[in-house]
């Protein structure tokens, strides 16, 4: 347990360094990669608490993740083009108000999580997996027909949103930004793991014969957990989509579930900072191999089988010598 901090408050640090470092060596793209690590971290700490403490492998989670893009992208488009939203019977300016944008991406990827799992954990295994790949699929087929917000062209943000205080367009200043909702999102996975509803949620994972012998309904345990899930995911949704001043439905596609996978599988699935190790391993193995070869993903998923067969506890656990996490 002291060793698995020690390795978390280095992974910290040194995503904090990173930017810095490369301001004051004139390297603003560096800045930029590790925003984007911040954020797919992020996600990935949402689909974690999912797999890690539930036990629930969603396929789905682009569904969340450009939901929360495209929620961060309508508003924006409407208030750069001074047009409101209208949907019946509501009408609702637009905003490039990043403390307005949050909680609308939060409340719409909680929803849709609702929705999604209210029907999907009714199965199990396999027909789960496929169930929740089938929304995601769903949705990224609704985006790319949608003309009005640039159907499979996306929808740019031309000026990247505001908050109180900060220029959002400085490196460092958007980077703070994104680092605090990731601690925020790490805290709330550490908080929930050792709560009441985080036992409850690892007993219905383990055993759910006993779960409802005490009188804990899984299925609502679970919903709940799939719906906090979502939300952690579409607010890393609309922090990309400002990242990149740009959304497309290449956000909601099946590739992206992948890759939010993957920084689980690569960090430690369970373990807190595990999506922070993963998505950070993935960015350098992209921009590093990137470069060398346009095959660097063969590379990537060599590197993800062994993880597979011979590392189960993910990069986090073989720094921490652990090979599993109960």
């Amino acid at each position: 347990m002291l060793r698995e901090m020690t390795v978390n408050i280095a992974l910290v640090v040194l995503l904090l360094l990173v930017p810095f470092t490369a301001m004051s060596l004139g390297e603003p793209f560096i800045v930029t990669l590790a925003t984007k690590v911040a954020i797919l971290a992020t996600a990935a700490i949402g689909l974690n608490i999912a797999i890690g403490h539930g036990g629930l492998v969603s396929f789905g989670h682009a569904a969340f993740f450009g939901i929360g893009g495209y929620a961060a992208g309508i508003l924006a488009s409407h208030a750069q083009n001074y047009e409101p939203l209208t949907m019946w019977p509501f009408t609702i300016e637009g905003t490039q108000q990043m403390l307005v944008i949050w909680p609308v991406a939060l409340v719409a990827g909680g929803i849709a999580a609702l929705a999604i799992g209210a029907l999907s954990l009714r199965t199990s295994g396999v027909y789960f997996i496929m169930i929740t790949l089938a929304f995601a699929q769903m949705v990224f087929y609704f985006a790319v027909s949608w003309p009005a917000y640039g159907g499979e062209d996306g929808l740019p943000i031309y000026v990247r949103n505001s908050f109180p205080g900060l220029n959002t367009l400085a490196p460092l200043d958007f980077f703070g930004i994104c680092f605090v909702w990731l601690m925020i999102a790490a805290g709330l996975s550490f908080v929930l793991s050792r709560s009441r509803f985080g036992l409850a949620l690892q007993g219905a994972r383990q055993n759910e014969a006993r779960v409802r012998a005490v009188g804990i309904d899984p299925y609502k345990v679970r919903l709940v957990a799939f719906v906090i899930s979502g939300m952690i995911t579409a607010l890393a949704g609309a922090l990309y989509a400002d990242l990149n001043r740009f959304v497309s439905p290449a956000m909601l596609s099946w590739q992206t579930s992948g890759e939010i996978m993957v920084f689980v599988i690569l960090g430690g699935v369970g373990r807190h900072f595990g999506p922070l190790a993963g998505a950070a391993l993935f960015i350098l193995l992209e921009h590093w191999l990137g470069g060398v070869s346009e095959y660097w993903k063969f590379l990537l998923g060599v590197l993800l089988l062994l993880v597979v067969l011979f590392a189960r506890g993910g990069l986090v656990g073989v720094l921490t010598r652990e090979r599993t996490h109960g």
